[in-house]
């Protein structure tokens, strides 16, 4: 037996490893279970140059839970560690990247030190966050000479024991003595679902215990049935060959959905389609991309991209690995050019990952050209489940811009589908106001502004439904983008006047009179409105309610960031606009009796609000009461 001492000039490092090193205790399993992968990997290579002479046999890794004795074992059957080995790569490699790391980053963030263990090789390490005592038995494969089976023990501090042992098997079996704090990893439910996290796509099979099967018996009923039987099988845990490491050329669209059943077992809807990433230069990337169904009025979720290094899960916080809009998307992405280990802010900055994040986008782009290109009438059927992304992608990300821009859809209120173009010649010549912009119009809720829209019809105006989730936001990026033109509300001002091209006809009340009735209709209104005459057709309502297209977006835009803005909350604004030609009117002004006078301003009023949608309350009864009485009479 040999006793030594790590040589560190840090005093006690365990407590500060324990303390600093990792924020989320669980990946201890991770790193472990990793670490017998490489082990079993690096002996099919061996074996692959015929370094390895005896037969692989079950390479199958071990996760072993003695709830009684309070260990947790993991064992491999991979290349195994000689003694100076162990001391090399246990005692010495790992233990002074241990040091290195508490020098560096013993002050900095805890993110920043959580996620930097691979850099510093200590996976090893992470063990002792949930052990007072940890033990290696260990054979190597190698034949002759220092090659006898060893024991490794530590037990937090920098001294260690290393001596022969007894082992008829060559690989690794780690041992962990669970600490108090952590009695929680002796249950089989909770390392079954770790493993089931971290390890469920590794490419080495990893057994934990058993679990019952029904299996055929080979004999037959006597009704001519299978006869099953209940038998005991290993419960292996991981998938070692998932679909986006096989080549698309051999996989059906059902083997793409029943993935996805495999990835989600949660989620009932299938994904709307995929995207199959293979790249080997320069970097190397795999992975599945699927477009799910979104509801509108459900949060989005931003955490169901999976990222793994060499089928070892990392994160399934992607920000920084692929565009932002995406985030949006389902899936998993596997690249050995990601570390296991790396911090947020690593992602955002390295090189590598740019390039991946970018060449996502551009096979993001690429597929939807494709779908459009190739059946429209499909592409259009999918149209209001995808906008969101395409929509997003567009505001956040101007190379994207330059690719969907072709592909990219605008809605009528009729249900038609136009691409940019194509709708900007469908309104050239009827919807160019005197200023020679584009007048696109549209509404958000085609059943609140239904007369609005009915209007702008009747006028040979075409309408567009922009209630999407960030419609607003859309139209906003989308009035920068395009020349000549502005995008206004259908209820936002009187139709008229919003694409006139000529003077219409002379006003048929005087000035003085205007003053009279703006008093008489402000009788009805409160402050927040403001009465405005405008010179309409005799055909156009006799009183409408408008906001300004400004103002309403700023209010919009007020909400959809919480209710806050800089200015403070956005006042109410209103005009009431009075049509000076109607006969109604027109009418209201020859009338002498005052009260008869008042009834029909109030009813004018409320008339205006109904169609609005702002009659509420008191005012709708009043309303409702007097109309019935009309009837009555």
């Amino acid at each position: 037996m040999k006793k030594g001492t790590i040589n560190v000039q840090t005093e006690n490092i365990f407590p500060i490893i324990k303390k600093f090193l990792y924020s989320d205790h669980e990946i201890f399993l991770r790193e472990l279970v990793s670490n017998a992968v490489d082990a079993t990997q690096k002996l099919k290579a061996l074996a692959a140059m015929g370094k390895v002479k005896d037969e692989l046999g079950d390479l199958t890794i071990q996760v072993v839970v003695d709830k009684d004795a309070k260990t947790i074992k993991v064992i491999d059957r991979g290349v195994g560690m000689t003694a100076d080995e162990v001391e090399k790569y246990i005692a010495q490699i790992a233990f002074s990247g241990a040091e290195e790391f508490v020098k560096k980053y013993k002050n900095k963030s805890a993110e920043e030190r959580a996620n930097l263990i691979g850099h510093f090789g200590l996976g090893f390490y992470s063990s002792f966050m949930v052990s007072d005592r940890v033990e290696i038995f260990t054979k190597t494969y190698k034949k002759g000479g220092q090659t006898k089976a060893v024991h490794w023990e530590c037990d937090g501090s920098p001294e260690y024991i290393l001596e022969e042992t007894d082992k008829s098997d060559r690989g690794t079996e780690v041992v962990l003595h669970i600490n108090d704090d952590s009695l929680d990893y002796l249950e089989n439910s909770k390392i079954e679902q770790l493993l089931n996290k971290y390890c469920r796509f590794l490419p080495v099979p990893v057994q934990f215990g058993m679990k019952t099967e029904s299996v055929k018996t080979g004999e037959k009923d006597k009704d001519g049935n299978d006869k099953y039987e209940t038998v005991e099988v290993p419960n292996i845990i991981n998938n070692t060959n998932p679909i986006w490491l096989r080549k698309p050329s051999e996989l059906k669209d059902e083997d793409y959905k029943k993935f996805y059943r495999e990835l989600y077992p949660m989620v009932f809807e299938e994904p709307l389609f995929h995207i199959h990433l293979n790249v080997d230069y320069p970097f190397k990337l795999t992975g599945i991309l699927y477009f799910p169904k979104i509801q509108q009025n459900v949060e989005v979720r931003k955490d169901k991209i999976q990222l793994y290094s060499n089928q070892v899960f990392i994160t399934d916080n992607v920000e920084g690995v692929v565009p932002d809009f995406l985030t949006l998307l389902h899936g998993v992405l596997d690249s050995p050019d990601i570390p296991l280990n790396v911090s947020r802010s690593y992602l955002q900055s390295d090189s590598n990952v740019k390039k991946i994040s970018n060449h996502i986008l551009k096979k993001v782009a690429d597929k939807l050209a494709q779908l459009f290109k190739k059946d429209r009438a499909g592409f259009e059927k999918k149209w209001d489940d995808i906008k969101v992304f395409i929509e997003y992608g567009i505001i956040s990300e101007e190379k994207f811009y330059e690719k969907a821009k072709n592909f990219t859809l605008l809605k009528n209120v009729d249900g038609k589908y136009f691409t940019f173009d194509e709708y900007e010649s469908l309104i050239e010549e009827n919807q160019t106001d005197k200023d020679k912009k584009l007048v696109y119009l549209y509404t958000t809720d085609a059943e609140k502004q239904y007369p609005y829209i009915e209007k702008a019809k009747s006028k040979g105006y075409d309408v567009l439904l922009m209630d999407g989730v960030i419609d607003s936001h859309f139209v906003n990026h989308l009035e920068q983008k395009f020349e000549n033109a502005r995008f206004v509300r259908v209820d936002a001002d009187v139709i008229s006047k919003l694409i006139q091209k000529e003077e219409t006809a002379e006003s048929k009340l005087k000035e003085e009179t205007k003053e009279a009735l703006k008093k008489l209709f402000s009788k009805f209104l409160s402050p927040e409105f403001t009465v405005v005459f405008e010179v309409m057709d005799e055909q156009e309502m006799p009183a409408t309610i408008t906001e300004t297209e400004f103002m309403r977006r700023m209010r919009d835009m007020s909400m959809l960031g919480g209710g806050m803005n800089m200015m403070g909350a956005l006042p109410d604004s209103y005009n009431f606009v009075v049509n000076e030609n109607h006969p109604l009117i027109v009418k209201l002004n020859e009338e002498k009796d005052e009260k008869l006078k008042e009834e029909l301003a109030s009813r004018i009023v409320y008339s205006a609000k109904l169609m609005k949608d702002m009659l509420k309350g008191e005012e709708l009864t009043k309303f409702v009461n007097t109309y019935v009485e009309s009837l009555t009479k």
